[in-house]
């Protein structure tokens, strides 16, 4: 029996993961492709792979996904250049223009595919980078970082072991963007002290420590 994707199956999926599980047998209609477009929601062959609370240390980082809100289209777009010169997998989540659109909604596709193991690491440039910062970290999983600086990029991935790095095209230029990303990529999780504090972070519950 066939599956038929419509626009409100796309809209729904919008409100949470973004991603609709697809086979050979689904249909989706024309509005449908038109509405997951605006929306950046993908359409993914199989089923869809588990959110992860796993504290994991990427040391060989090949795949990154990158998103920006029209503050950081510009931005993103060299960027993505750059990386893919550098011979990383990039994966482009949007926006696709500098038409005004809400960042939570770029900040969570990046995080959610980090968060799904679809990527090793994940970059998301908007404005200033702080809003963005706040929307990935609602992702299970994610530990999303704001650098304006070198060493702030490497302390973000040894000290914090963050996954997603939020970049701010009004607080840096182009060149400082590319030297945080990469410092960013190339620095590995640090001691094991770091490791167990980061761990807490991904553990913390907040229903345990409410008062009795």
């Amino acid at each position: 029996m066939k599956k038929i994707i419509h626009a409100y199956t796309v809209k729904q999926a919008a409100k949470s993961d973004r991603v609709i599980s697809i086979d050979d047998r689904t249909v989706i209609t024309p509005l449908a492709r038109e509405t997951a477009r605006e929306l950046n929601v993908r359409f993914v062959k199989g089923p869809l792979p588990k959110k992860s609370n796993r504290l994991k240390d990427v040391t060989d980082v090949k795949v990154i996904v990158i998103g920006a809100d029209h503050g950081g289209f510009k931005m993103k777009e060299e960027l993505k250049s750059f990386l893919r010169e550098h011979q990383f997998i990039v994966h482009d989540l949007g926006t696709g223009s500098e038409k005004a659109c809400d960042y939570p909604d770029y900040a969570f596709a990046v995080a959610e595919a980090v968060s799904r193991g679809e990527a090793d690491l994940g970059i998301m440039i908007d404005s200033v980078g702080i809003g963005s910062a706040m929307a990935a970290n609602r992702v299970p999983g994610v530990l999303a970082a704001k650098c304006n600086t070198v060493v702030e990029a490497r302390s973000a991935r040894e000290h914090n072991y963050a996954n997603v790095l939020t970049l701010g095209a009004k607080m840096i230029g182009m060149t400082m963007a590319q030297e945080i990303a990469l410092a960013f990529i190339q620095t590995a999780g640090g001691a094991e002290r770091h490791k167990r504090r980061v761990t807490k972070i991904l553990e913390y519950d907040p229903s345990k420590n409410q008062n009795a």
